[in-house]
């Protein structure tokens, strides 16, 4: 009897009943299950992404390589229409060139109109109304000094002050920044050799798309070059920080919340500094429409890659943009003769082999999951 009680009293401190049954067992091993792979939705890029979005094999979608590639490309061939319709619009408002004050009220405009898509789209796809939590709110004013008002101002007044080839090839160095900060600052990721030819491979590319002839030489301004460099410098803040923060807030809220106060201070900022926007038609308005659907589009798109993807493997990416942009411009402006098309199809062939080298060992451990 004693042996009896000695066993059933192992048995109770085992299980936390005085005689648990099987299925009892069963229940709190499939709850601990179930626990781990909640625990595993709320991981870093590093680990495993969360299964929101998961194939029949069980691997996140969201990460794997040709869905990486499809919703990154998406972004860029929309971020890559804006300079086309950026001009455009200058001209439809009557904004002059050089009106860096009108150019960041315009700015404002349309990203205010972008976090209000965005907004839209995430209520859409959650069939309820999307909107940052209040603790979420400090993330929001983070993102939007950084992505929205910090990398735009900077960017206006510093393209102001140089020359077009230039400034698109310093903006190429927002994936090189992105890694950095990624690996260096946030230890989010490790740096490694593949990523950095990777990132080499696509500047060549953007490099080689802007060669010209004319507009590039080594003299450097603060507030020209150096401003720009400044914008580049804030993107990759944000790109790193959108993907921490995707990790315990909705991306699209973050994407919404952040061009909507941005867009706002950019707002007041023009109107303060003296910009307008004299012309107001019907195609200035669909162009501005237009131009918010490409940030609040583009960006929430990318928003959602961060979450579940290192940066190194989205932002690289990134490099499809000055490609693009030159293509685009080519047909929307007539812009044919800037640059020769073999040189724009190598341009091209440099930045998507710089995309391979650094997704195709993180597409294969995904594979191989």
């Amino acid at each position: 009897m004693t042996s009896d009680n000695t066993t059933a009293r192992t048995r109770e401190d085992e299980t936390g009943s005085p005689s648990a049954p099987a299925d009892t067992v069963g229940n709190t091993t499939a709850r601990t299950r179930e626990g781990k792979k909640r625990a595993g939705a709320s991981e870093t890029p590093e680990g495993p992404a969360t299964g929101a979005a998961s194939d029949e094999a069980g691997t996140p979608l969201l990460r794997r390589t040709w869905m990486v590639a499809l919703l990154a490309g998406i972004s860029c061939l929309l971020w890559g229409s804006a300079p086309a319709a950026i001009k455009i619009g200058y001209s439809l408002f009557g904004i002059p060139n050089g009106d860096i004050a009108g150019e960041i009220l315009f700015a404002g405009c349309r990203f205010v109109l972008a976090g209000l898509i965005a907004l839209a789209l995430g209520s859409a796809m959650a069939g309820r109304p999307t909107l940052p939590a209040r603790a979420s709110l400090p993330m929001v004013l983070k993102l939007s000094m950084f992505q929205t008002v910090g990398q735009y101002v900077c960017y206006y007044i510093g393209v102001s002050n140089t020359s077009g080839v230039k400034s698109a090839i310093l903006v190429s160095l927002n994936t090189f920044f992105s890694i950095l900060v990624a690996t260096l600052l946030f230890r989010q990721e490790r740096l490694t050799g593949r990523k950095m030819v990777g990132c080499a491979l696509g500047i060549a590319g953007v490099v080689l798309v802007n060669l010209t002839g004319t507009g590039f030489d080594a003299s450097m301004r603060w507030d020209g070059e150096g401003l720009v460099v400044a914008a580049g410098l804030s993107y990759a803040m944000s790109s790193v920080l959108i993907s921490r923060y995707s990790q315990r807030e909705d991306p699209l809220a973050l994407s919404g919340g952040q061009f909507v106060v941005g867009g706002l201070v950019m707002v007041a900022l023009g109107l303060a500094l003296g910009g307008r926007m004299p012309q107001v038609s019907g195609a200035a308005v669909a162009n501005l429409i237009y131009l918010g659907f490409v940030s609040g589009i583009a960006y929430s798109l990318w928003a959602l890659l961060l979450k579940h993807n290192p940066v190194s493997r989205v932002s690289v990416f990134g490099s499809m943009n000055p490609v693009f942009g030159v293509i685009i411009s080519a047909l929307l402006l007539g812009e044919t003769n800037v640059v020769p098309a073999w040189q724009c199809v190598l341009a091209l062939a440099l930045v998507v082999a710089g995309i391979w080298v650094v997704n195709r060992q993180a597409g294969e451990k995904t594979e191989r999951g």
